[in-house]
């Protein structure tokens, strides 16, 4: 019996939404019109029964069946990549590296060519994804991830490329709108802005002495880095990180709130034990570490 699958150009249009965080985005990668990628979502949406995205002002977020549907269907994806570039014969060496998207996109990419010095005559792929390749079957070379626990599967190894400070920031426009420069106890008072689920701000506010009374409320934007533009924008307070967040402080385009020293997780580089020394891996790991080693602290 053949298998029932959605049409594929609209699990495309999804899995793009999903990893960009934006129909946009999405929209400018696939080279088709922002109407269509959303025609595209709804359909599958309907044909699937389920909601898979909500609106979240000018971006879009992910539902938690939407997350779980984007974590498998990745991987179906990467997997037809890989098969494709394994059916063209090239002498062109690789180094696929997938990294948690907001470090990716915010901080990361405009590093690569400081990458490209140390493997040169390798094409370099930095793909922004929370599907956690199969490093030990060769779906990736590498892994950079977010993680308070990090649990490595056998035949892995990693290392600690930084734990930032994570800390309040919101845009100049937007505290004078509630007047003026805003101190950690009014937090309490203002609009925050949530990644998947309000569990960041909730363990951030506990850490910083400042529990909350009640159930947060606010917008919930998928990941670290739409939290961080919907800031940047005027729409509330987001959690930020040294990492991620560095450009717009020093722009002004954001402020931080309250001066802390909360730690709520590191960025770990994973890759399999068996090639964790060589040379294009510890390329990664020596680039990583003179990137990030000035703002380590407390690792």
């Amino acid at each position: 019996m053949p298998l029932s699958l959605p049409p594929l150009v609209a699990l495309r249009a999804f899995e793009a939404v999903g990893r960009l965080g934006s129909i946009g985005a999405a929209a400018d990668e696939l080279c088709v019109s922002h109407s269509v990628v959303s025609r595209h979502v709804a359909n599958l949406e309907a044909r699937l029964g389920v909601d898979l995205v909500e609106p979240r002002g000018r971006s879009v977020a992910l539902t938690p069946t939407g997350s779980a549907y984007l974590a498998r269907i990745s991987r179906a994806f990467e997997a037809i990549s890989r098969a494709t570039q394994d059916l063209r014969p090239t002498r062109i060496h690789r180094l696929d590296i997938r990294c948690i998207p907001g470090l990716a996109n915010r901080s990361l990419l405009k590093h690569l060519g400081a990458l490209e010095e140390r493997v040169p005559d390798t094409e370099i792929m930095l793909q922004p994804t929370l599907a956690h390749p199969d490093l030990l079957a060769g779906e990736a070379d590498a892994e950079i991830v977010y993680s308070e626990d990090l649990r490595l599967a056998e035949g892995l190894a990693a290392q600690l490329v930084m734990r930032p400070r994570v800390f309040p920031v919101a845009s100049p426009a937007f505290l004078d709108r509630f007047g003026g420069g805003a101190e950690l106890s009014d937090l309490r008072r203002l609009p925050l802005i949530h990644e998947e689920s309000t569990e960041q701000w909730e363990r951030w506010l506990e850490a910083a002495g400042l529990p909350p009374a009640a159930p947060l409320k606010g917008m919930r934007l998928w990941h670290a880095h739409l939290a961080i533009e919907a800031a940047r924008l005027g729409q509330g307070v987001a959690l930020a990180n040294e990492a991620l967040a560095a450009d717009d402080l020093q722009s002004g385009a954001l402020v931080e709130i309250g001066n802390t020293e909360i730690r709520l997780g590191g960025y770990y580089l994973v890759a399999a034990a068996r090639r964790w020394d060589d040379a294009d891996i510890r390329a990664v790991r020596d680039w990583l570490q003179a990137l990030y080693s000035p703002i380590t602290i407390g690792a």
